[in-house]
């Protein structure tokens, strides 16, 4: 095992110890949700999204789930701005998906293809790297983003408001 990969499992049982002793990480853990919206310049795409606010709720993220609606994803939120080199895994993950990296501006800065992980641990997930300083990373099912034209540079916002901190929010 490489020394990474040690690392992931490790944080990874770290973790999943932390939540069980804490709240819940069932399948039945809340989330507030909105409305997002994506303006490609040429028209809007509206998705619901479930809102990932807490540690816990970002590590569990779309874990174990075997449907996403096809209007629907998770938005991640973080209070500060996020490293370049901070990574998305697909463990325990279930549905294929596409990942977008915003930026403070509240635009796209990056995406990705992330395929399920049928590891049975964590170490054996790839990690996908976001390649970008972001402030939010949404999830939508694979081929979303490509099938609606939507490309790095379209804005993004939640219930009217950018996703990003550089303007109003």
């Amino acid at each position: 095992m490489t020394p990474r990969r040690l690392l992931v499992t490790v944080l990874w049982l770290s973790l999943t110890s932390a939540v069980s002793a804490g709240e819940h990480a069932s399948s039945d853990m809340a989330f507030d949700t909105g409305t997002l919206t994506i303006d490609t310049g040429e028209r809007e795409e509206r998705l619901s999204v479930e809102l990932a606010k807490t540690g816990q709720q970002r590590s569990r993220g779309l874990m174990e789930r075997d449907h996403l609606d096809d209007d629907a994803g998770m938005l991640f939120l973080y209070e500060q701005e996020r490293s370049s080199r901070t990574s998305f895994w697909m463990y325990r993950t279930r549905i294929p998906l596409d990942i977008a990296f915003i930026d403070g501006a509240g635009e796209i800065a990056a995406m990705r293809r992330m395929p399920p992980c049928e590891a049975e641990s964590p170490g054996g997930c790839p990690t996908y790297e976001a390649g970008v300083a972001y402030v939010a990373a949404l999830e939508v099912n694979a081929g979303y983003f490509e099938e609606r034209g939507i490309d790095i540079g379209d804005r993004v916002a939640l219930d009217g408001e950018s996703v990003g901190r550089d303007g109003e929010r």
